[in-house]
């Protein structure tokens, strides 16, 4: 067969969902028409390999083919082609939510197809750039965007295109909270619906339908029972039409989608029954990123149903089905009807909720012991997924050290996860003997509330109005556990938090005498499984010590610096970059170059609820995350990793859990065991103070990390002039705490 004749059977595969089989037709005449020499067949036949590749979630092969498309197209003189061959890069870039790239061949394309007055192309490119504007939450932008790819999709003959131009506008609007504008746009789309004929396009096109219909629902009390009438309707005809073409993959998601609106109807029977079919669609075809949804939901109905033991079978099951696929998964907006990306957190969340109301109606012992540690894995599961949402890249997974039995770490350590869930705050304690579960009944808000109250006034240097909420906290946090950390001799605390606890200082919790920092050593970890404990090698340690002490670019000098920096040069050996010499390259230069165990950074830094704002501060510019990780990356492929990163005078956003995340992640993301860094500014004459004693216990051999923090903080306590909790508590350690 030749080149075009293929495609025409690989879309026509396309065209009934059948993806698998398009993949495999257009490979085959890329090959072809690559070996006839036929530039323009081959480019064509490589944006379907990507339009399929993309259909089955695969996001980054489909980029491959795009790429491989694009230095093709430039052989030829064809500006029509370049600009279809920018639209489909644009699309999978936002698919896999790398927003300024997409925008970068997105706007390219538009240029095109305006210059070569092609209707069809600017129709195709305005609705992505729509999704481009809504996936920001720029929804007046989108919707104009959406409105002016119906008109032209409807002047050039396009009715699937116009169709789903139209819909994306409805849900513009709904995001706009114009809920009747919506449901009349909604109409209009599905009235243009009916007249498409079968296809993978027409069920897509009826399932964003009935999901547009379900969301307009809460804006139009009046007229819910209607509203979720055509719901029902369009993705019942939309799994119809999916199955009459065997399409199963898509008759998966509308059967899906159709369990859960039974579902928020509380009508569970057919919810489930719906949802069992929708599951065993997507086993039929091996659509995993479908298959673990239908598994969840199937959870969750049986959880209602109060048939606790088959609602953790099922959540075990999604479990299972998410992982080898969660990169994909995250990244990208593969559903049909969907344009953001699925967080996976609050599958591991709901998982341990059941396991662990499993447990509380055992007995303890060995069984209860075995619900406890599938909670306390889906808990990590899901803190690797918040950091891997955070950082939008799989890092993590490449850091998740090898996690060694707690037991053999430290006898005198002890391990709190505590997991806030709406109606109830569990401790989920790791002892030397195992793990205990404590339930706390106090509700997600009553105890965010506290938290936020806790971190406003713990800040104020001049007043002790941070005393109740800290009290409060204690009692609630670290009460419960007394008897048990007296009876195991516990001296470290390790805190895995969640949410809100992360914005926090553990170590200014008080119990009515004294600060918690004066009975515990503390570390924070966002997650064992995160962790690679192992004590530093004091002997070989070398210390690169960076900063700023002179005001750059607005921002104020940090004079104590320079003193921090000379205590370290007396302590340690080591290199030092300051002021001018503390840029970006030299950085670079330095770590490439040589062995540092320690990477100290003293300057002004800022960690944002998005990564892409959280940077530190050089002489000339300012140093990103990614930058920082490639930079410290170097360290992850070495014998010897950085042992320790510090960084001195930063700060993090007071109630923004995301940004206290950050801040912690920055050192997993990087590769270094440990980070010491801090909540909020502090004035550098008292960092000075306790960094420089920080390092002097480090010194000692049997002194952990976490203890050289601790005996640091508590020289800071005993000095009148620093004793308030705003000077030295901020100070946290992450991670490796030995």
């Amino acid at each position: 067969s030749s080149p075009d004749t293929l495609l025409q059977r690989g879309t026509q595969a396309f065209q009934r969902g059948a993806f698998e089989e398009a993949l495999a037709i257009s490979k085959e005449a890329a090959q072809r028409a690559e070996q006839e020499g036929n530039a323009r067949s081959r480019i064509r036949a490589l944006l379907l390999e990507a339009q399929a590749a993309q259909a089955l979630g695969q996001v980054r092969p489909a980029l491959q083919h795009l790429e491989l498309a694009l230095s093709v197209v430039q052989q030829v003189d064809d500006p029509l082609l370049t600009a279809t061959v920018f639209s489909s890069l644009g699309r999978v870039y936002l698919a896999n939510r790398q927003m300024d790239a997409a925008a970068h061949y997105l706007y390219q394309a538009l240029e095109v197809a305006r210059e070569l007055n092609q209707p069809a192309l600017k129709a195709t490119v305005l609705n992505e750039i729509g999704v481009l504007h809504a996936s920001q939450a720029q929804y007046r932008e989108a919707m104009a965007a959406y409105r002016e790819s119906a008109s032209l999709a409807e002047e050039a003959g396009q009715q699937t295109l116009a169709v789903h131009a139209r819909l994306n506008a409805a849900r513009a609007a709904l995001q706009l909270s114009q809920h009747a504008d919506a449901t009349v746009r909604l109409d209009e789309a599905a009235a243009a619906v009916r007249g498409l004929t079968p296809s993978h396009d027409k069920a897509t096109a009826l399932i964003t339908l009935g999901l547009g219909y379900a969301d307009a629902r809460p804006g139009l009390p009046d007229m819910s029972d209607a509203l979720l009438l055509r719901a029902a309707e369009s993705l019942k005809e939309a799994a119809f039409i999916a199955e009459r073409i065997g399409d199963t993959r898509t008759a998966s998601y509308a059967w899906g989608y159709l369990g859960h609106l039974y579902e928020t109807e509380h009508r569970y029977k057919e919810a489930l029954a719906l949802t069992r079919r929708a599951v065993f669609a997507a086993q039929s075809v091996t659509a995993p990123e479908s298959l673990y949804r239908w598994q969840w939901q199937t959870g969750r109905i049986l959880a209602a149903l109060n048939r606790l033991d088959e609602a953790i079978a099922s959540y075990r099951s999604a479990v299972e089905t998410v992982e080898p696929i969660r990169p994909e998964v995250t990244s990208s907006a593969q559903s049909p009807g969907s344009t953001a990306p699925m967080s996976v957190r609050p599958l591991y969340v709901e998982y341990a909720d059941l396991l662990l109301h499993r447990a509380a109606r055992m007995d303890e012992g060995e069984a209860s012991q075995g619900y406890l540690r599938a909670a306390r894995d889906a808990i990590e599961a899901s803190k690797a997924a918040e950091l891997r949402d955070y950082f939008r890249d799989e890092c993590v997974d490449a850091v998740q050290a090898q996690i060694k039995p707690l037991e053999t770490v430290s006898t005198a350590t002890a391990i709190l996860y505590p997991i806030i869930f709406p109606d109830r705050t569990e401790l989920l304690v790791n002892f030397p003997t195992g793990l205990k579960r404590i339930p706390v009944p106090i509700s997600s808000d009553v105890i965010t509330k506290e938290i936020r109250a806790f971190r406003r006034t713990v800040e104020r240097r001049t007043t002790r109005e941070y005393l109740p909420h800290a009290q409060q906290l204690f009692d609630w946090l670290v009460r419960p556990l007394e008897s048990d950390l007296k009876k195991f001799d516990i001296t470290t605390l390790v805190f895995v938090p969640d949410g809100p606890l992360r914005t926090i200082p553990m170590s200014a919790l008080h119990d009515g005498q004294q600060f918690l920092i004066s009975r515990y050593a503390i570390a924070i970890t966002p997650g064992l499984n995160l962790t690679d404990p192992q004590p530093i090698n004091r002997e070989r340690i070398r210390v690169l010590s960076t900063g700023l002490t002179e005001a750059v670019q607005g921002f104020p000098a940090l004079p104590h610096v320079a003193e921090e920096i000379d205590h370290l040069r007396s302590l340690y050996r080591g290199d030092q970059l300051l002021n001018e010499n503390f840029v970006t390259p030299r950085l670079e230069r330095e770590l490439k170059e040589n062995r540092f165990g320690v990477l100290h950074i003293a300057t002004h830094g800022f960690f944002a609820k998005d990564v892409k704002q959280t940077f530190l501060l050089t002489f000339d510019g300012k140093l990103t995350m990614n930058q920082l990780d490639q930079l410290v990356g170097v360290f992850r492929f070495r014998q010897e990793p950085l042992e320790l990163l510090t960084l001195s005078a930063c700060r993090t956003g007071a109630g923004d859990d995301r940004a206290a995340l950050g801040l912690a992640g920055v050192a997993i993301k990087a590769g270094a065991r440990s980070a010491l860094a801090t909540l909020w500014f502090i004035n550098d004459e008292a960092s000075a103070v306790l960094v420089t004693e920080f390092y002097r216990q480090l010194r000692d051999p049997s002194v952990s990390k976490a203890v050289a923090l601790q005996r640091a903080q508590l020289k800071l306590l005993e000095d009148r002039v620093y004793e308030h909790p705003a000077y030295w508590s901020p100070y946290l350690l992450f991670n490796n705490w030995l």
